[in-house]
């Protein structure tokens, strides 16, 4: 008799567990609005399916020098050392997750002593206290038949996925920062190189100035507008060597190092050989990381929403503890002293203060949130890609002109101080052209500078860096 009622406990969990899959959680399913409405403003259709983001960082970048210091941010940097304890923590908890289908189980052991009245019922039978010792273990087990902890599992699982897909997104971020802080820094090199020469020759022209004026070709009104200029150019070289030192501060920071100098070679010396080639827009879904944690943040929080509809539907328990229970230490540990307890319960909730409604309608709130959130971080990923191709395109375009600009001012200057010395212009003609001359050269730099962060920026806003 005893075996069979043991037999309806085991049965009635193994008859509902057969029917779970009449309430099975619903599936995840990518919403197809975002998907389809993702594109890019180029004025070149994407046709190739290869994109330039999976090129790796090590083949886009040839200086040694800036493979060194990705090298040294990818293996030091604050934020990737982050992010990996943010991966550990969520696996963690997954391993947490996966162990929701096992059943608990713990041992305990107490003494008890009661001290009783003796004019009490049980006082004078047991001498006025009773010393009681046991040694139980409590199992306890959840039928997960409307799928509450496979659904929990999942959003663990996605929870987890989301974390290792923020930590390629740092790392992308960081590789895309690195490299243009270098390029930054090797543009201020070449406009302090320069602006240092500049003052050199502005030197020159003051002397040769002050030889006009004695000559009474110029008037001292010349001679203080060369000293003007010389001053506004040794007022910049101070200026952009204070930017250097900033710049290398925050580039040692980059590096997960307190500041200092950084090493680096020169601009002309920077290429960066490879096809623009952006793919079609689909591939942000499985190459940009950010994107991807996004999706991964949609799914975490339809799979809770499962969780929180399972909680409208009974429970359903099953819970046994036995031991040894005796009053005398000498005797615990015998077949007399054994106990045993089977419980089998199903607990279905109706009234809990509207709990597990506001539980599910947050749940659905905070879905929808992820959704978004899910969508602008598609529209944010397009953006940038086409941001970085008009970047690029601009750059290109303005870097030919720009050098033509600087050539006919750089004659222009040379032309004027011929016709100066020769008594056939003013010194504000010469004046005007050496500034001229000088702020073209510097944003001559300025764009060889801007068309190298626009490829690494492209290369960024396409997911690459993180493989």
């Amino acid at each position: 008799m005893r075996k069979i009622q043991i037999f309806k406990f085991v049965l009635i969990p193994v008859v509902l567990l057969s029917l779970q899959s009449c309430f099975v959680a619903k599936e995840y399913t990518r919403p197809a609005e975002v998907v389809e409405n993702e594109t890019y403003r180029t004025d070149e259709l994407p046709t190739d399916t290869i994109s330039m983001a999976r090129i790796s960082w090590r083949d886009l970048f040839t200086d040694p020098v800036l493979e060194g210091h990705i090298d040294r941010a990818l293996e030091n940097n604050i934020d990737i050392r982050i992010a990996l304890q943010q991966i550990e923590a969520a696996g963690a908890y997954l391993k947490q997750a996966r162990a929701g289908h096992l059943p608990t189980l713990g041992l305990s052991a107490q003494v008890t002593h009661q001290q009783l009245a003796q004019n009490s019922q049980f006082g004078s039978f047991f001498e006025g206290s009773i010393t009681q010792y046991d040694a139980t273990a409590n199992l306890s087990w959840e039928a997960d038949i409307w799928g509450r902890i496979a659904s929990n599992q999942r959003a663990q699982r996605a929870a987890y996925l989301q974390t290792v897909a923020a930590h390629h997104a740092v790392k992308t971020r960081l590789i895309a920062n690195v490299a243009n802080l270098y390029y930054q820094l090797l543009a201020l090199d070449e406009q302090l190189e320069v602006t240092q020469e500049t003052v050199e020759n502005r030197i020159n022209s003051l002397e040769t100035i002050e030889a006009l004026k004695e000559a009474g070709n110029v008037t001292e009104v010349g001679v203080k507008q060369t000293e003007a200029q010389l001053y506004r150019a040794q007022a910049v070289v101070i200026d952009l060597e204070n930017q250097i030192r900033l710049l290398e501060n925050t580039f040692s920071i980059l590096l997960g190092e307190a500041p200092h100098a950084i090493e680096r070679t020169e601009l002309g010396l920077q290429e960066l050989n490879t096809d623009l080639r952006i793919g079609v827009p689909v591939q942000l879904l499985r190459n940009r990381p950010d994107v991807i944690a996004a999706e991964y943040n949609l799914v975490n929080a339809f799979q809770l929403k499962n969780v929180a509809r399972s909680n409208f539907y009974p429970a359903l328990r099953l819970t046994a503890n036995g031991g040894f229970q005796s009053l005398d230490l000498a005797k615990l540990i015998d077949a007399n002293s054994l106990f045993a307890t089977l419980v089998g319960s199903l607990t279905q909730p109706i009234f809990n203060r509207r709990q597990i409604r506001t539980q599910f309608e947050v749940a659905q709130a905070q879905q929808e949130i992820a959704f978004l959130e899910f969508r602008r971080a598609i529209l944010d990923a397009s953006r940038e890609v086409s941001d970085a191709l008009y970047n690029y395109a601009a750059a290109d375009k303005k870097l030919d002109i720009k050098q033509n600009e600087f050539e006919a001012y750089e004659l222009a200057t040379s032309y004027s101080e011929e016709l100066l010395n020769s008594g056939f212009a003013n010194y504000l003609e010469v004046l005007t052209a050496r500034e001229n001359a000088l702020n073209s050269q510097l944003e001559l730099v300025n764009i060889r500078y801007e068309e190298l962060s626009s490829i690494v920026n492209l290369y960024q806003a396409l997911g690459g860096g993180w493989e």
